[in-house]
């Protein structure tokens, strides 16, 4: 894995966050979690390069997001599919994910988590956060799609975080 500089980035991001998902990883090597996501991207603001993402409160690794300054993410490629399939059906709390997926944590110089398997990485420090809210939807559609009883109503928080720090296989 090298560090390389943002301006290095070639990623379709709208393919791979659409398509290959990512791991959301916040906390420590000694506290994180993990968790798939397909909710986000990449973009440019308050002259910075940034990352936007979205985790529901009643996810375990909304916890450590809160608690932490940082998040990561990892592109892990189509070779790991079975991976992030793991990540994104079970919880933290109830399953220890490096255990049962192989995964091999590696801690950045800040000390945040990042993973030897990914092809992609992204470290990210939080500049803002803020609930998703139902009176704005523009779309009501989207509100009864997304947020309705049988998604349990809890409403994203999303995050905007600015990119740090890169590495690539």
């Amino acid at each position: 894995m090298k560090q390389i500089a943002i301006q290095e980035l070639t990623d379709n991001f709208i393919e791979s966050i659409g398509k290959e998902w990512m791991l959301v990883t916040a906390g420590t090597t000694g506290s994180f979690n993990t968790m798939t996501a397909n909710w986000g991207g990449v973009g440019y603001i308050w002259n910075k390069p940034v990352v936007f993402v979205f985790i529901r409160p009643e996810r375990y690794t909304y916890e450590f997001t809160e608690k932490n300054e940082y998040l990561t993410l990892s592109f892990l490629g189509e070779e790991n599919k079975a991976i992030r399939k793991v990540c994104g059906s079970k919880s933290g709390r109830d399953t220890d994910k490096v255990a049962e997926t192989g995964l091999k944590p590696i801690a950045t110089e800040n000390g945040n988590v990042i993973f030897e398997q990914g092809r992609l990485q992204l470290e990210c420090r939080i500049l803002y956060k803020q609930f998703l809210e139902k009176d704005d939807f523009l779309q009501p559609e989207l509100y009864q799609r997304w947020y309705n009883q049988a998604h349990g109503d809890n409403l994203h928080k999303m995050y905007v975080a600015e990119i740090v720090n890169v590495w690539s296989k």
